[in-house]
């Protein structure tokens, strides 16, 4: 008799607690989730969207030491070493053609001359929004529009499908539809240059990426990505991570304007008088 109750109760229960859930959801006045503030994800995945586990530098490098031109180490220490991360790839490894896997793990070898984030290029679809940086969403009934820390990268999602992309480029082109309660962003017009992480990881302008921002309660955004690229990839593969607001006060983006920082990385052999060591 007792189970009996309490299954009925909990049969009551778990629908209001449910309506309870949604009801927390902030919404426009058009009734579709609010999606406005400041987002950043946690955890370790700009480093490499599959498992790892902590290591000296990269997983693939013997310890935390730099060679420079000058024939000297510079030995970086804890700093320069990988905290281990369970990824954010659902369902298993990435799913990559013998030739994608395979520059893939060139990728890794050549890793501090090819990774954009070093050069800070823009950082790709959907790599900027797991990278160490805020990002925040401005949207509207009219508009939905990303701005994020990294570089001053911007995304204007169109509502209205404007026809194919006329260029490739870092970002991509993006259009967006709500599928009840889910913000749909579809994005292509990719150059083939961005990474997915530090690891190496990468596509061809051939890739699609098809975005979903799910909100699960006023804080919190479950983001999944799926990434289509048949000259890269057997199969498309998703990757899953949830989104977390900032909810102090004086919540802002700071200004990562890294093209200063790299100048001398990328420039610095044409000096007329090298720089002294």
């Amino acid at each position: 008799m007792a189970v009996r109750f309490l299954t009925c109760l909990a049969m009551l229960v778990l629908p209001v607690v449910g309506l309870a859930q949604r009801g927390t959801i902030p919404r426009t006045a058009g009734g579709k989730p609010d999606m406005n503030g400041i987002w950043q994800a946690l955890g370790n995945a700009h480093y490499d969207i599959e498992p790892h586990a902590a290591s000296g530098a990269m997983a693939w490098r013997p310890g935390p030491v730099i060679p420079v031109p000058a024939k000297e180490i510079v030995a970086l220490g804890a700093v320069g070493a990988v905290p281990s991360g369970p990824g954010i790839v659902v369902g298993g490894p990435i799913p990559y053609t013998p030739a994608g896997l395979a520059k893939k793990k060139e990728n890794q070898e050549h890793w501090l001359e090819r990774d954009p984030e070093i050069k800070c290029y823009l950082p790709g679809v959907p790599r900027a929004t797991y990278m160490p940086f805020p990002f925040q969403i401005f949207q509207s009934e009219r508009a939905f529009f990303i701005t994020y820390e990294y570089a001053g990268a911007v995304r204007n999602i169109y509502l209205k499908d404007p026809g194919p992309p006329q260029v490739d480029t870092w970002m991509g082109q993006s259009v967006g539809a709500w599928a009840s309660d889910t913000f749909v962003v579809t994005t292509t017009g990719f150059n083939a240059d961005s990474w997915f992480d530090r690891a190496g990881n990468h596509h061809t302008e051939q890739m699609k990426v098809t975005e979903r921002y799910s909100m699960l309660g006023p804080d919190h955004i479950q983001y999944e990505a799926t990434i289509e690229d048949p000259q890269t990839f057997t199969r498309p593969w998703t990757i899953r991570l949830p989104l977390y607001r900032h909810v102090n006060a004086d919540a802002r983006l700071g200004q990562f304007k890294c093209t200063e920082f790299v100048e001398e990385l990328m420039y610095g052999h044409l000096r007329k008088v090298p720089l002294k060591p």
